[in-house]
């Protein structure tokens, strides 16, 4: 009786926590997103507010305003917002980008920091850029190696200087990775060593970010198939004519 509780408690568990984990994994993160703006440039504008401001309020201790109102805290954070909304249209101005570009080489050539900020500015680039990635549809190319299958995403037709060298018919493929579809590989193949296969984008990304546990409906087996070839029908090779001679 036990056992049969505790593994009714761990199922309904486990759903419940693959229902609520999604939204609360969110949440947690808009919140410490929040909080780190808040935090780490909303309060020391505040701060700075407090000091520019408090030589014209005489009569007035802003710090000890600010600390009784907590919606005065806010005035940092929308400083924030919107500083970074002016310095996001000084980025996109000839001069603004210019100066822009000579930060971000300075910062490549400097040590410790070279380290750190290509990759930071990867992961943001992918998750903030404008231009999305576009990929036509879902294929399955042999890949790392021949025998070996693997999801891919096709992104263009290959580099001109491929397409010159070995043809026409190529085909540029974005493998994602697992569990992280955000990284993978870049690879060029033939156009008949790609099968398309019949998957939305969002498929064959939920695929791979399960490690092939999220199958599309339409890619299920029904109850109780194996997936192996029906055995077949009738009685064994060799058989029949095991059964003349014993007949004859």
């Amino acid at each position: 009786m036990a056992v049969g509780f505790w593994t009714d408690f761990r199922r309904f568990f486990l759903r419940g926590l693959a229902a609520t984990l999604p939204t609360l994994l969110t949440v947690a993160i808009v919140l410490y997103v929040f909080n780190f703006i808040q935090n780490h440039i909303g309060e020391p504008i505040n701060d700075f507010l407090t000091r520019a401001l408090q030589p014209l309020f005489r009569d007035v201790d802003l710090g000890k305003l600010w600390a009784d109102h907590w919606y005065l805290r806010g005035i940092g954070f929308l400083v924030a917002v919107i500083g970074v909304y002016l310095i996001g249209r000084l980025v996109a101005s000839f001069v603004g980008r210019s100066l822009w570009n000579m930060i971000e080489h300075t910062l490549t050539r400097t040590p410790l920091i070279k380290q750190i900020y290509p990759n930071v500015k990867q992961v943001t680039d992918f998750l903030l850029s404008e231009n999305r990635l576009e990929f036509s549809r879902v294929v399955a190319v042999e890949y790392p190696r021949k025998g070996v299958w693997s999801l891919g995403l096709v992104t263009g037709s290959g580099l001109p200087r491929l397409r010159t060298a070995l043809g026409p018919e190529l085909l540029t493929v974005f493998i994602p990775s697992s569990p992280t579809p955000v990284t993978g590989y870049t690879i060029t193949v033939r156009r008949d060593e790609a099968i398309d296969v019949p998957m939305t984008i969002d498929e064959a990304l939920r695929f791979t970010v399960s490690g092939g546990v999220l199958i599309p409906p339409l890619d299920r087996l029904p109850p109780g198939a194996s997936g192996r070839a029906p055995a077949p029908v009738g009685p064994p090779a060799g058989a029949g004519a095991e059964g003349k001679e014993t007949g004859t």
